[in-house]
């Protein structure tokens, strides 16, 4: 359990403090912009590879039984998490977190949530909940589902606080729920470079992933469960 909180916390500092600017920027000024994304990516993935490990090395205790409907969700919202989080990431944002440069005017990715990270990152967990039905998987995806709305407040605060009077006329194009601007009427729905690079690698991993990548990985075939019986 000690090895499991401690993998959590590197991990939520690893994904907190990059997400300040003078602490983004100052990496970027020390490491140059290219070196420094490589290694906040490598280190990512090691970190998650590192709380899966520990969470997975804590005693099995099953709370409900598996069906083919809870993985068929999974493989449903997963994708849709890991485009949020790869178009937000490349995409521009001055309201939440992304690696491009501060000042950076927002991308199309914002008419869709102005917060597409961490609500990507929130369906990832959510969606990994339900095909998941033991004690450690509840926590542990239950802990990022919890770290993915902490982190919505957190950057709605900051925004307010860094961006001042700009903060309204910014988010009148947005939305913290994913498509509210869009239905609303507020935002349009368009296309640019990130948007379309971070479709195409969604996809590209999502396929990857269930021909046999997340088998692999984890040693769970997404698609037999969903297709089991």
């Amino acid at each position: 359990m000690i090895l499991f909180l401690a993998s959590l916390a590197l991990f939520i500092a690893l994904h907190s403090l990059p997400a300040l600017p003078a602490v983004r920027s100052r990496l970027i000024a020390r490491l140059g912009r290219g070196p420094y994304l490589a290694a906040y990516s490598l280190v990512s993935v090691l970190a998650l590879l590192f709380v899966f490990s520990a969470a997975y090395g804590l005693d099995y205790i099953p709370l409900w039984d598996p069906a083919p409907w809870q993985a068929r969700v999974t493989i449903l919202t997963a994708p849709l998490g890991l485009f949020l989080v790869i178009a937000g990431l490349l995409g521009g944002n001055p309201l939440s977190i992304s690696l491009r440069p501060e000042g950076t005017p927002p991308g199309a990715i914002t008419a869709i949530s102005r917060h597409p990270v961490l609500i990507g990152f929130l369906l990832w967990a959510g969606g990994h909940l339900f095909p998941n039905g033991d004690l450690r998987s509840v926590i542990l995806f239950g802990l990022f589902a919890l770290f993915s709305l902490g982190g919505i407040a957190m950057q709605e605060k900051r925004a307010r606080r860094r961006l001042g009077t700009r903060f309204e006329s910014l988010a009148a194009g947005t939305s913290i729920l994913p498509l509210g601007a869009l239905l609303s009427g507020r935002a349009r729905l368009s296309l640019d470079a990130p948007l379309l690079v971070a479709a195409l690698l969604a996809a590209l991993l999502t396929l990857l992933l269930l021909a046999g990548g997340h088998e692999a990985l984890i040693g769970v075939d997404p698609l037999a469960l969903a297709t089991a019986g």
